[in-house]
């Protein structure tokens, strides 16, 4: 069945419509690649995307009008896509996917409008990524996968509208929208959207989505693969995009701790936020001696065989494999250089760790660490580390609490890395890595940092907009810890809100196969923006946290550990940092003493 709102486009830019096809079908049949419509697919097997495309959703900005995306002649900009390095057949890693953006953008069919066509994918996974757009509103329609052993599942795909879609979930945003009429200085999206796939079973083919009135487009699709081989050691959300710098010819010399121990690792880079590209001109690792001296000569890393990469807006960057012995509860140095020009960067802005930024030049590779006279108490671009074998990560997702604001800075005394202290002490339970996903103000419900521009705002986009980032698509993530809710409160949400956002979570968590344990919310009497209504609130989730029908699969009453029990809408004044929110050290210690790890078992 031809989607109704296509019809709707043709009788309103019949002409417009006429001379994209005629242009678009030479240049296809031409090229020996001539697209098939959505009626004869459904006489065909399943047919590889780009033997699908059907229109045209990018233009020249010398020829705005030679593109129709949304049906009024409205398209993307070929030269803002270059701009954020989004060049036509560039592999984009985004989310732990790898998608193609097309070779044809900017020249003829460079998407299909979903419409129940059928396309040939292979690959095992726990998602199938989307690069998608919606037009005439947010697109949503259910479509199939279908499996190499005759299985399906089902899956609902919703593509946010390309000019009014949340900023806060788009992968990138462009400057401007071609029209026929020239060229509006008014933004639009593109959307990275991922699907759950049954876990272990090969793809064989999937059934793209029918969808009623807005229409959904596909630009590039492909099964995210399950790393194999390797645990997460140590991350960090990005949280921002603040000014940085400026960064011309200088090396960055990062200082992370290690969870889990390894043979081998490997470095994830991202460019989260950005509306531009950023080049690593190099980057290597070491072991931490002193400040910024290693302990022994850095070892190179390198780019699918490069030494450095260059990271489009919005995407990410794994660097190749390494045999590096890095060491449990460790401190590792990573540096890369920058060749270019920066001025802003996705960060994370409670490092609560002394980084390094050198003099001019490239000094990734020198022990010593007599270049690197300036400091940064934030970690820009670098959101990874990974080490080879072991058990897989636990997904530790808060907020400030989480991200060890308050505890005393360079010591390491975060709940999280005191967590990871105890996995390593033990041998009842395997010893997974521990991943920090924490984020200073950060809420379930709302955005802090909008997504998109550059902000002094560093309290990242909520929960539900960074979990596929964050969460599931985090390195061999087993078991996430859900400690999130009170700021929430603190700004004025209700406990039925953020209850529906937790459910949400768990939803989204368990679908991916994760196990779920959620936290109860601890006291903040004293605080300014924690008066008798917010205690009311929080009492209310934390009841509902300890009841039958909580979506989680185990809880942790971090409430029960530092409440006074004399007191119990305050924090035991042992526990308390001094601001009547924050836990200092010994709280902190007290919060992660009392999980029971027999519950990250998966």
């Amino acid at each position: 069945m031809a989607h109704p709102s296509r019809h709707a486009h043709l009788r309103r830019e019949p002409a417009v419509r006429r001379r994209i096809w005629g242009t678009a079908v030479l240049l296809a049949v031409c090229a020996g690649t001539a697209p098939v419509t959505a009626a004869r697919a459904a006489g065909h097997g399943p047919l590889p995307l780009e033997r699908l495309f059907d229109g045209r959703g990018v233009s020249d900005d010398a020829t705005p009008g030679a593109a129709d995306l949304d049906g009024a002649g409205g398209s993307l900009s070929a030269q803002d896509l270059t701009a954020a390095g989004w060049t036509p057949g560039r592999t984009l890693g985004v989310d732990g996917a790898r998608l193609t953006w097309p070779r044809t953008a900017g020249k003829g069919f460079d998407h299909v409008t979903a419409d129940g066509q059928r396309v040939r994918v292979g690959g095992r996974g726990d998602a199938l990524a989307f690069l998608v757009t919606g037009t005439g509103g947010d697109a949503t329609g259910a479509g199939v996968v279908r499996y190499a052993d005759g299985s399906t599942s089902a899956y609902t795909l919703t593509a946010p509208d390309w000019r009014t879609g949340s900023l806060a979930a788009k992968s990138v945003a462009l400057p401007h929208r071609n029209t026929p009429d020239g060229q509006l200085a008014e933004k639009t999206r593109l959307f990275v959207v991922s699907v759950p796939l049954r876990s272990g079973r090969a793809v064989a083919s999937v059934e793209l989505p029918r969808t009623r009135g807005a229409a959904l487009h596909v630009f590039a699709l492909s099964v995210r693969e399950r790393p194999r081989g390797w645990t997460g050691t140590w991350s960090a959300s990005a949280a921002g995009h603040p000014v940085v710098g400026p960064w011309l010819d200088r090396t960055v010399r990062l200082v992370v701790h290690t969870s889990a121990g390894g043979p081998r690792v490997r470095i994830r880079l991202e460019n989260t936020f950005a509306s531009t590209p950023v080049r690593i001109g190099s980057a290597s690792v070491a072991v931490q001696e002193a400040g910024a001296r290693a302990r022994s000569a850095p070892v190179a890393l390198r780019f699918r065989g490069a030494d450095g990469v260059r990271l489009p807006a919005g995407t990410q960057a794994f660097s190749d494999p390494v045999g590096f012995d890095v060491p449990p509860a460790a401190n590792l140095l990573v540096s890369f250089h920058l060749p270019e020009p920066v001025v802003s960067a996705p960060v994370h802005s409670q490092a609560l760790r002394t980084g390094y930024v050198s003099g001019p030049g490239d000094h990734a590779a020198e022990a010593s660490g007599a270049a690197f006279p300036s400091t940064i108490t934030y970690w820009p671009l670098l959101t990874g580390v990974d080490v080879g074998g072991g058990p897989g990560s636990v997904v530790l997702l808060g907020d400030s609490i989480t991200d060890g604001v308050r505890s005393t800075p360079d010591t390491d005394r975060r709940w999280p890395d005191v967590l990871a202290g105890r996995l390593l002490g033990q041998s009842r339970v395997p010893r997974y890595g521990v991943l920090n996903q924490g984020i200073s103000a950060n809420k379930i419900l709302t955005d802090r940092y909008p997504g998109d521009g550059i902000s002094t705002d560093t309290g990242g986009v909520s929960a539900l907009h960074r979990l596929d980032r964050d969460v599931l698509a985090q390195t061999s993530a087993r078991t996430i810890v859900v400690f999130l809710g009170i700021n929430d409160l603190r700004w004025g949400a209700s406990a039925e809100q953020v209850e529906s956002g937790l459910r949400e979570i768990a939803r989204r968590a368990h679908a991916r196969g994760l196990k779920v344990i959620g936290a109860t919310l601890t006291p903040c009497e004293g605080e300014a923006l924690c008066p008798a209504a917010v205690e009311a609130g929080r009492v209310a989730v934390n009841t509902y946290l300890r009841g039958p029908d909580a979506p989680f699969d185990g809880l942790a009453d971090f409430d029960a550990v530092v409440r006074d029990p004399d007191r119990p809408a305050r924090m035991l004044p042992a526990y308390d940092s001094g601001d009547h929110l924050h836990p200092g050290d010994a709280g902190l210690k007290a919060l992660a003493d009392s999980v029971d790890l027999r519950t990250l078992v998966p």
